[in-house]
């Protein structure tokens, strides 16, 4: 019984630390939704940080990385 715990929680504390594999695009087309899907996710960080308020304490997580913003 206590085998059997320690292995549960090994695997599951090992689950989480294993990186998510994203396979390399491999046409041009895959290629293309993949940049397309990076600037949308970084626009999205640019609105999110733009219309936060700056007493907000998620503000500088928010912001961190976003051009143009002073921390």
């Amino acid at each position: 019984m206590n085998r059997l715990l320690i292995l549960t929680l090994a695997l599951a504390t090992t689950a989480c630390a294993l990186p998510t594999y994203e396979a390399e695009p491999t046409s041009p087309v895959q290629w293309e939704r993949r940049q397309e899907a990076i600037l949308r996710q970084q626009a999205e960080r640019e609105r999110l940080c733009r219309i936060t308020k700056e007493d907000d304490p998620r503000k500088q997580e928010l912001c961190r990385g976003v051009s143009g913003v002073r921390p």
